[in-house]
């Protein structure tokens, strides 16, 4: 037999094989590289319809379940400022009658609940914590939100929906405690007493400092675009790992060292600070620099930390502790703006998001229900407090961060250019109009 019949008899064996029925499949009968992963969640280019449609299920569990929430707390706070972001990202106008009923109820029961609290009756706790802040989690969050609904009604120039709300005293109460009567350090970092005396919570970081910087933008005052970026820094000097790119938890002003537990849920309220501090930082802000610096350093160190499924973990750099939702929310959210605002690469940075998108999907039962997410946490000093935490679905910092993850996703799938290729999620400067693979990219579509 010849070379040549040899060359010609082994070419035509993959055709002979199918021929035949065989159902072996071996290198030399199949496009290996071709075969479908076993992945444990969806993988590929999400669909605006496919995003919509999880945070609208989202929505209707949480308004036909009215009682299950506190709509004046911090995680509330959260989810006015996600589906404000949800409306505008997608057109959909009951997210923003959702915020608006909930805040003129709040607006309409707040001067009893201050006669009350002036005349020493017994008030409702859901209403002092309007009324009479006690912590920062009482105020920063929710007066962050409110602020937005005004700048989005300054913004379009029109009437609100519910044109009797009068949001303007409640937030100048919640700014008044943030600015001047929450307790401190020496340095000026908002601090608390617990679990130890002068005690710097990372937490905080949210929980403050995008209320200082958005009322930098609803007043004109600069005062308060300085004080946000040196809170964030200050939070920076004392909680920032830079091996890590991470951030630690707790810091305790007399503890040596500090001891660094990276919480998922707490680095997600920092890169979320950031984010709403460069929303409205202006420009030419002498700080500005510096923290979009930390927060692309912060990006590097959480990316690199991605589960295998889309999820972050309980402890960042501890993949034994369990898949979070929360953070994970938190995270799709952040990373999605970032490159949105062009503050962080889509090609390197895109496929994590879209991945972790489906991770947040994922935890999205069929009810509406976010499942994954850790409860309320304090601070702890050793792994098994965090790794242990429990998680429930009636925990309400699941649900604003899924939102506003959604409602992120539109954008970037509305302004970037996603795309599998070769089996994989890419992102590209330009729309690329075939589902062939593409083995040459050269700034030109050839195949």
């Amino acid at each position: 037999m010849s070379l040549k019949t040899i060359v010609i008899a082994c070419l035509a064996m993959p055709v002979m094989a199918h021929a035949q029925g065989t159902t072996d499949i071996n290198d030399s009968n199949t496009p290996l590289h071709l075969l479908t992963p076993d992945y444990k969640h969806k993988y590929g280019v999400s669909t605006k319809e496919e995003v919509k449609a999880s945070i609208d299920r989202v929505l209707g569990y949480i308004l036909a379940n009215p009682q299950q929430f506190r709509t004046t707390s911090y995680e509330w706070g959260v989810t006015y400022s996600a589906c404000l972001a949800a409306a505008k990202a997608s057109g959909d106008g009951r997210y923003a009658e959702y915020v608006e009923k909930q805040f003129k109820a709040i607006a309409d029961a707040f001067p009893k609940a201050i006669n009350d609290i002036k005349s020493g009756r017994k008030i409702d706790e859901k209403m002092r914590k309007v009324a009479d802040p006690h912590a920062l989690d009482d105020a920063g969050a929710i007066c962050t939100a409110m602020i937005k609904g005004e700048l989005t009604v300054r913004a379009n120039g029109k009437t609100r929906a519910t044109p009797t709300i009068n949001t303007a005293p409640v937030i100048a109460n919640y700014a008044e405690y943030i600015m001047e009567k929450e307790f401190r350090l020496a340095d000026g970092t908002f601090a608390r007493k617990r679990p130890h005396k002068n005690t710097v919570w990372l937490d905080d970081m949210f929980m403050a400092i995008p209320a200082i910087a958005y009322m930098g933008m609803y007043t004109g005052e600069a005062r308060y675009f300085d004080e946000a970026a040196r809170q964030v820094l200050l939070f920076k000097d004392k909680m920032w790992v830079p091996e890590k790119k991470l951030f630690r938890h707790g810091w305790v002003e007399a503890m040596t060292p500090h001891p660094s537990f990276h919480w998922g849920r707490a680095n997600g309220w920092a890169i979320l600070t950031m984010c709403e501090v460069l929303d409205v930082l202006p420009e030419n802000h002498p700080q500005r620099a510096e923290i979009l610096s930390l927060l692309q350093e912060h990006v590097q160190g959480l990316a690199a930390l991605q589960g295998k499924d889309g999820f972050w973990h309980q402890l960042l750099d501890r993949p034994e502790s369990y898949d979070e939702s929360s953070c994970t929310a938190i995270y799709t959210y952040c990373m999605a703006h970032a490159i949105n605002k062009g503050w962080i690469s889509a090609l390197a940075y895109g496929p994590a998001v879209q991945l972790a998108w489906h991770a947040v999907e994922a935890s999205i039962d069929s009810t509406g229900r976010v499942t994954g997410t850790c409860v309320g946490t304090g601070m702890g000093f050793d792994p098994a407090f965090y790794m242990y935490r429990p998680v429930s679905t009636a925990a309400a910092h699941g649900y604003g961060p899924v939102i506003w993850a959604g409602a992120e996703m539109l954008l970037l799938l509305e302004n970037q250019y996603p795309k599998s290729n070769d089996s994989a999620v890419q992102f590209y400067p330009e729309k690329v109009n075939t589902d062939e693979p593409i083995f040459n990219y050269d700034g030109e579509i050839r195949f």
